[in-house]
């Protein structure tokens, strides 16, 4: 495992990357507004308890108004005993997934958090236990995928509703009368660690983040770098379009990870695997050197997108505790 005190001397160059993105001037009052317009709609999580036959954990089916009010839908899972406000974890998932069965991902509520697993609207159709959340707004031409969805503006662009869906998730986390704000941390890999990377941009007073190979960081570099799903649907959808690239990547600079890693200010844990061809371990050491907040990195030199994996869980499961257990209101 490297990190920041012997990549440098280990990986100079690799180490020594530094982006070119620049984001754009209109960056803060664009996220402004739609979470301003986002947050007219009532914060409010509704719940199912489902039948699951487990005895130490409960699981809700959960639903919540994210982007235009829509609802979206995850599981809210929570230990059984519990004596009062419990630290909490809002995770999103990876590209193309959902939310999976209500049985997955006991690992969190397991160790004493109620933990929320968001679905990513319009995600989950080809996979096993799949999504439950509808995009309902419509796209003009796109690559087959999610990635360029809307992309020929920054409003109707997918990842606009995505990431206001996340923020609006630890709205609703809480305001749910079973957690402490106070202690809510963000997390997820690939797809998740960039929304987790956008969810800690714009919520400034979360408590910690893990942030695990993320994709949507550094994107023009990423395609440079790798030609991998899902960044192939990006070159696909530009090598049709070769008019569009400048006006592709003027949208993209609205959701790339380095601008909201500047504005990170949670504790925040990176991780990416060497060998990873489909979020290239450069793109996650350029959001990680843009992080505002206190931070440590793993790379994992023999590993790809798997990362560090539960080794990485290990270590966060281990910090999350010394950081979230302890209430500040004690």
């Amino acid at each position: 495992m490297l990190t920041e005190k012997n990549l440098p001397q280990l990986l100079p160059d690799l180490w020594s990357y530094r982006s070119a993105y620049q984001e754009p001037a209109g960056f803060d009052v664009f996220w402004k507004g739609t979470l301003g317009e986002a947050r007219r709609h009532e914060t409010r999580l509704e719940l199912t308890e489902v039948d699951t036959g487990l005895e130490t954990v409960q699981v809700f089916d959960a639903s919540f108004p994210g982007w235009g009010g829509h609802p979206v839908r995850g599981w809210l899972r929570l230990p059984r005993r519990r004596g009062g406000p419990l630290p909490a974890v809002v995770q999103f998932h990876g590209y193309g997934s959902g939310r999976g069965a209500p049985t997955d991902d006991l690992l969190w509520s397991s160790a004493g958090y109620a933990h929320l697993l968001m679905d990513t609207r319009g995600q989950g159709g080809d996979s096993a236990g799949g999504g439950a959340t509808a995009d309902p707004v419509g796209s003009g031409p796109s690559y087959p995928g999610f990635l360029t969805r809307g992309i020929e503006d920054k409003d109707t662009y997918v990842y606009r509703r995505v990431f206001t869906d996340a923020v609006r998730a630890v709205d609703a986390m809480r305001g749910s009368g079973f957690t402490d704000p106070a202690r809510t941390a963000v997390l997820g890999s690939s797809q998740g660690g960039g929304i987790a990377l956008a969810v800690a941009g714009l919520v400034p007073d979360l408590a910690a983040a893990h942030i695990q190979a993320p994709f949507l960081c550094d994107m023009r570099q990423a395609t440079r770098l790798t030609g991998t799903h899902p960044y192939s649907e990006l070159i696909g959808y530009l090598a049709a379009r070769r008019q569009q690239v400048e006006q592709t990547f003027a949208t993209l600079g609205y959701f790339d990870g380095l601008a909201f890693a500047r504005r990170g200010t949670a504790p925040a844990w990176f991780s990416a695997g060497l060998r990873d061809d489909v979020c290239p371990p450069a793109t996650t050491i350029a959001a990680h050197h843009r992080y505002g907040g206190p931070k440590q990195l793993r790379v994992w030199e023999f590993n790809g997108h798997d990362a560090g994996g539960f080794d990485d869980l290990s270590i966060v499961l281990r910090a999350f505790g010394r950081l979230l257990k302890t209430s500040p209101h004690a």
